[in-house]
């Protein structure tokens, strides 16, 4: 069965750093990649060229995705684009939860190019529903100061997606090195937690690459110093049983060469500190639809790791325990 990867893109550097590592993602799995644009239905967009009224944001949205056909066609990727009116986020989750309906007989599974304009509705009985495996989009949009952190966009689809999403960073310290050969999971033996150890040993599992298993302690005092400080050994000892099951959770899921290890101090900051030791090529983390009372420790520190990161972050969630 082929793997589909959905790809937002707005063209800004984000999107393109995220587009750019698709293409290796699908170049390696022998997979298609969906790219899809959204017209923006709240900026107005309509203007006259002579005595037409033509849709601005339609025409930019059609050049991005024909660049972005363009590069995956240069690496012999198959495509399918698309430029879909609506509200960004809610259009992106909807997009990537219901798929995308194509004809039975799809020239795109071939190298083609599916494009054009529509509202996501479709009745053709002709046609089929594609479901994807995976959403890869920038870490920011281009929309501002305030989304140039996390975009709104991105955190949106992070949150509600019932797929796995790779978010991408296109700072000049971020790197996208592929195959992978280390993927760091941080767990706190949620479920979310599990599921992203379950996933991330498939990946590690398919480019055999060693799988780091840390468990982070941020309850001590802010006043020391993480490195100064000692854990008490029952504390130790739990954490070490949680990081144990995880474990024999990442072999039983495929992967054949896993660390384990615990620190102390902010969680943001030793998982990125871990990573810079330890070479980490992608980091995979367990994530919560909404901010509720009962979200488990890493929920809350999932976004600032993506936000910060060097390499891409992976996220998922436990389907039956979404919001």
């Amino acid at each position: 069965m082929t793997t589909r990867i959905l790809v937002p893109t707005d063209g800004s550097d984000s999107a393109t750093a995220a587009l750019e590592h698709a293409l290796d993602v699908a170049a390696d799995r022998d997979a298609t990649v969906y790219v899809l644009n959204v017209a923006d239905t709240n900026e107005p967009s309509l203007t006259r060229l002579g005595t037409d009224v033509v849709d601005t944001l339609e025409q930019e949205g059609q050049e991005i995705v024909s660049e972005a056909a363009e590069l995956a066609a240069d690496r012999g990727v198959a495509v399918s684009t698309h430029v879909v009116q609506g509200e960004p986020r809610e259009v992106i989750v909807e997009f990537a939860t219901t798929g995308v309906s194509e004809p039975r007989s799809d020239g795109s599974e071939d190298g083609g190019v599916s494009s054009g304009v529509s509202d996501g509705q479709s009745n053709d009985e002709d046609e089929t529903s594609v479901a994807f495996d995976l959403i890869v989009m920038g870490a920011h949009g281009r929309r501002g100061l305030s989304e140039y952190v996390l975009g709104s966009i991105t955190d949106y689809v992070v949150n509600r997606s019932e797929i796995p999403v790779l978010t991408v960073r296109s700072a000049d310290d971020a790197t996208r090195p592929l195959p992978y050969t280390d993927v760091l999971v941080p767990t706190d033996g949620s479920v979310h937690a599990t599921a992203a150890v379950e996933l991330g040993a498939s990946v590690a599992a398919r480019h055999d690459a060693t799988l780091h298993l840390l468990s982070v302690v941020d309850e001590l005092p802010e006043v020391l110093e993480a490195e100064d400080s000692e854990l008490p050994e029952e504390v130790r000892e739990d954490l070490q049983a949680t990081l144990d099951e995880d474990a024999a959770t990442a072999e039983r899921a495929g992967a054949t060469d896993v660390t384990t290890a615990i620190a102390t101090g902010s969680v943001p900051r030793e998982v990125l500190s871990y990573a810079d030791a330890k070479g980490i090529d992608l980091i995979a983390m367990g994530t919560h639809g909404r901010t509720g009372i009962d979200r488990h420790l890493l929920g809350s520190f999932t976004e600032r790791v993506i936000r910060t990161s060097p390499v891409p972050v992976l996220t998922t969630r436990r389907a039956e325990e979404m919001d």
